[in-house]
């Protein structure tokens, strides 16, 4: 199954990563799991870098799906840079998306993934509603 990026969307936040040696498997490129990593990385300093820090006692964003498309197999040593888009926002949802290409070959997308996120109330481990700042930002 492969699940497309969408055409219609808004870049919220770019990073660049070092491909590490460690990412890599036995077969010499970057293992699947780190493509993973490397999508969360990107999601987790975005949503820091606007103020959407979870909180335990409050709400707070959690992903209830991820995917990934692999393109183009990456390898190391490299830089990897990582782009971060968000649409869709619903009453308590809203979907992210991330492209990873290397730095050396810039435009060529070696994969592509995306999850969506659900806003959260902690202690009642309920769905809220999506606060109105997070909406304007995440919104076309």
């Amino acid at each position: 199954m492969k699940f497309e990026i969408p055409d219609n969307k808004k870049q919220v936040f770019e990073m660049c990563l070092p491909i590490r040696w460690g990412d890599m498997d036995a077969m010499g490129h970057v293992n699947n799991t780190s493509y993973f990593r490397y999508l969360e990385t990107v999601r987790i300093d975005w949503m820091y870098s606007i103020g959407c820090v979870p909180d335990p006692k409050g709400e707070g964003p959690v992903i209830v799906n991820a995917f990934c498309n692999f393109y183009k197999q990456l390898e190391y040593p490299g830089d990897i840079l990582l782009r971060m888009y968000a649409s869709d926002p619903g009453r308590t949802t809203f979907e992210t998306w991330g492209t990873m290409e290397r730095l050396d070959q810039p435009g060529v997308i070696y994969a592509a993934g995306g999850a969506t996120t659900i806003w959260v109330d902690f202690p009642s481990q309920k769905a809220a509603t999506l606060p109105d700042w997070v909406r304007v930002i995440v919104s076309i």
